[in-house]
């Protein structure tokens, strides 16, 4: 079933032993000198370990004018390449092949980074940073040229098998490339030609400094979707010439910060929804294309490539929910793939934070050695209460240890809140990951009751060694005068199924939670008000979830009130405050409570007076994300 992708193919000279590639990613696991670290090295070698033919390290900066992160890889030094040549060693070391990505930010960073002033092609500020930048002149651009052929050199030296330019996102080459950032009139722009001018030039240099053979990625943004930028009319054009110099592969990817969201879309956004601009490029050159966004499991793969869309497929976020999804793939074992969901929360979420980069669903990731499962020295019987994310992950970790686990469960269901956290437009996905772990359970021999509440009596027969109690979260419900009314709704019966919201609706509450029920309900033809005491709504959402959300919201015709309380509900009326006056929205069918949860942990402070060993996790400690809870079920389990 999964012929083509198990293919071999050759990037110039270097053979490739499978089309599965881990694309760039800022991980934020380096030194803030730009030497890596022993977690960046694992984070890599398990991704060769589990079976992806090649890795393209995130982008290192060439010089520290150019640096765009505070936490990344930096080639600007020999002592910067010397702490790599242990990563390439054990990446080769499992059979895959590693490129290591240079780069230039640009005006696409800050000097508060940096330490000096940002340069661009144009003095023009990026508008997402909002610093003008220094026009750089040809002296300075010379320089630059010089710095990406030693860099691409040391990479060389360091046991690189290739380099790969980036020259997509809105960074240095692409802002030359582009008319969107450069506005230049001398011979490094006013004209396409001119505007590639720099990207020969480095390639020419590195070529001259490593020799022909030695290969060089190109990464380009086919579109950059923003007004006045790249099209991939014009991309197509370029690729063509860069081809023409000596490129040996294209790594395809969209946008520029200004559209940043799309280039780590969202589950919003459909799968391999890049594709089409990788066959563009593939039908005019005879190198290498590979294609990526929302690629995320090996079927998926297998299609594109069938259809010679591109002749490789970056699964970037994929990588990092499961490292081991080649071999997985290889072996047959695709009911154990963990699936990226396209939250984005532990990767362009973490990274937006200068933090290390994770996932959600396994916590692993970063994490290779810290929290690698060992059997444990005393086995144990672990009772797990609750049967969500949380404790199910508790449930799977402590059974791998070797552990006799029951998993308890008071509804006929596992899954928890992500069986509602499933049900609004776009987020499906998520039920991949209860069916992982539902597996899990079922392979790891743990002990699963359904419909079945614990009590002293059941623990008194059960006589557990340790407790895991993850009985999650339950609506809040505000003081509101009316609240009791028949008409009034929580988000969880909605959500859930239990109760069906008519005509005309009212979310009370404009987190994530009301925001994505406004979106269902909307969806399902309702007219739907929502009523946010903040001046905001969806403030506890990812950014990039965030912004596809409020075009969905805007497209649908919900109306959103903002800084407004709720002060009474009536038989078919809500009254608000907003701005000091009261108003009535009329005619309401049904109202939905979304303002929140509350920790269901009751349960645990019973239990806590009669047992030692108990372990309070996930919502039911704090009402957070499934980052927590997933996270704090694994740790948890791993130290029993």
């Amino acid at each position: 079933m999964l012929k083509k992708v198990f293919e071999p193919i050759n990037i110039g000279k270097i053979e490739i032993k499978n089309r599965l590639v881990v694309p760039p990613m800022v991980v934020s696991l380096c030194n803030e000198d730009g030497t890596i670290t022993e977690r960046f090295i694992d984070y890599h070698e398990a991704k060769a370990k589990g079976g992806f033919g090649l890795i393209i390290t995130e982008n290192y900066a060439i010089t520290p004018a150019g640096k765009g992160f505070k936490y990344m890889g930096c080639m600007w030094n020999d002592e910067q390449m010397e702490s790599n040549k242990e990563l390439t060693r054990r990446v080769h070391k499992h059979g895959a092949k590693i490129a290591l990505q240079i780069f230039h930010a640009g005006r696409e960073t800050s000097s508060a980074l940096t330490g000096m002033k940002i340069v661009a092609p144009s003095a023009i500020p990026d508008p997402v940073i909002g610093e003008m930048p220094h026009a750089l002149t040809e002296e300075e651009i010379q320089v630059i040229v010089e710095q990406f052929g030693d860099a691409a050199l040391r990479a060389k030296q360091a046991g690189f098998d290739a380099v790969e330019l980036q020259g997509a996102h809105g960074y240095l080459i692409n802002q030359f490339m582009s008319p969107f950032s450069n506005k230049r009139v001398d011979g490094y722009g006013g004209n396409l030609m001119n505007r590639v001018r720099f990207a020969l030039e480095i390639i020419e240099n590195i070529q001259a400094k490593v020799g022909k053979d030695y290969p060089i990625l190109y990464r380009i943004s086919a579109d950059e979707l923003i007004e006045n930028g790249l099209t991939i009319e014009d991309t197509k054009v370029m690729v063509k010439i860069l081809e023409n110099a000596g490129v040996a592969a294209i790594d395809v990817s969209v946008g520029v910060y200004a559209s940043g969201f799309h280039i780590t879309a969202p589950a919003a956004v459909k799968h391999g929804w890049e594709t089409d601009f990788a066959k563009e490029f593939k039908s005019i050159v005879s190198i290498p294309v590979i294609t990526s966004g929302r690629i995320n499991n090996p079927f998926l793969a297998e299609g594109i490539l069938l259809s010679q869309k591109a002749d490789m497929i970056g699964m970037a976020r994929a990588s990092l929910a499961d490292p081991e999804l080649p071999n997985k793939a290889k072996e047959g074992k695709f009911e154990e793939i963990i699936e990226c969901i396209g939250c984005r929360q532990g990767c362009s979420g973490m990274l937006s934070e200068d933090l290390p980069v994770n996932c959600v669903l396994n916590p692993l990731t970063g994490n290779e050695k810290a929290l690698s499962i060992k059997e444990a020295k005393e086995k144990k019987k672990i009772l797990v209460i609750g049967g969500g994310p949380g404790g199910m992950e508790a449930a799977i970790v402590a059974a791998k240890r070797g552990h006799k686990v029951h998993l308890f469960e008071k509804h006929h269901e596992l899954g928890g809140q992500l069986l509602l956290a499933a049900i609004p437009p776009t987020k499906s996905e998520i039920t991949s990951f209860i069916v992982w772990q539902k597996n899990q359970l079922e392979k790891l021999g743990v002990h699963v009751h359904l419909n079945t509440e614990v009590d002293e009596k059941l623990l008194e027969n059960e006589k557990p060694d340790h407790i895991i109690v993850a009985t999650g979260a339950v609506p809040f419900i505000p003081p509101i005068q009316g609240v009791e009314h028949p008409i009034v709704l929580t988000s969880n019966d909605v959500l859930g199924g239990s109760e069906g919201a008519g005509q005309n609706v009212v979310v009370i509450g404009g987190g994530l939670v009301g925001a994505e029920t406004s979106e269902h309900l909307a969806k399902h033809g309702k007219n739907v008000t929502l009523v946010e005491l903040t001046d905001t709504i969806a403030r506890d959402c990812e950014a990039g979830v965030k912004f596809f959300l409020m075009e969905a919201l805007e497209a649908l015709k919900v109306n959103i009130m903002t800084s407004t309380e709720v002060k009474e509900i009536t038989e078919n009326k809500v009254l608000v405050a907003s701005n000091g006056e009261n108003r009535f929205i009329e005619n309401i069918d049904t109202v939905v409570m979304a303002v929140g949860s509350k920790p269901n942990n009751a349960v645990f402070k019973d239990i806590k007076e009669k047992h030692e060993k108990v372990s309070l996790i996930g919502d039911a400690q704090k009402v957070r994300t499934i980052l927590d809870a997933v996270n704090e079920g694994y740790k948890t389990a791993l130290q029993i």
